[in-house]
């Protein structure tokens, strides 16, 4: 589990996480509705993480967990 900062930067999302000092992109996201987003996200990486769902207000931060590599 990770804290990760998660925000909209020219229509992309950005998935930063400080103690890594590591910045991808998210290039699939499971759920994407305003009101449901969140689920498993692949980012430019190529790593998997899980972000709870729920309503789409960014910038947040957010506990999340990788899956893969």
């Amino acid at each position: 589990m990770a804290k990760v900062m998660l925000r909209e930067e020219g229509g992309e999302i950005c998935f930063y996480i400080a103690k890594k000092d590591m910045e991808e992109m998210i290039t699939k996201i499971e759920f994407e509705s305003e009101e449901k987003w969140g689920g498993e996200v692949e980012l430019s990486n190529g790593e998997t993480w899980w972000i709870q769902p729920g309503p789409k207000k960014l910038p947040k931060e957010e506990v999340c967990k990788k899956l893969s590599d």
